[in-house]
């Protein structure tokens, strides 16, 4: 059984920044993909951010630049560092990890950019 848990989520203004943190929990072996989705209210679930074991990072086009994903995997812990947010950003963000060919997901952490 894998548990994750994310934290960080939160209000802020546009132009403000936060950091998102999701722990991995149990029977954990080697972590192989790690990542952040969002969904925003009335639209699917999309990617953020990913990034692998050894540190190779991919973005979604609307994140680039203000985004930065990092991990530490003696903690089993990614990270997303947000800045320069802007409402469109306003989504429930969802850490993500793939396992022995399985995915497991967080139970979602709510960011809402707004003045």
């Amino acid at each position: 059984q894998v548990q994750l848990v994310e934290s960080g989520g939160g209000l802020v203004q546009p132009g403000g920044s936060l950091r998102l943190s999701c722990v991995a929990f149990g029977s954990i072996l080697n972590i192989d993909i790690m990542g952040w989705y969002r969904q925003a209210p009335g639209k699917q679930r999309e990617l953020a951010a990913v990034i692998s074991g050894s540190g190779s990072a991919n973005y979604a086009d609307s994140v680039k630049g203000r985004f930065t994903i990092s991990r530490d995997n003696a903690k089993n812990t990614v990270y997303l560092q947000m800045g320069a947010l802007i409402p469109e950003d306003t989504a429930v963000y969802y850490c993500n990890a793939r396992m022995s060919g399985r995915h497991y997901w967080g139970q979602g952490t709510q960011v809402t950019v707004s003045s």
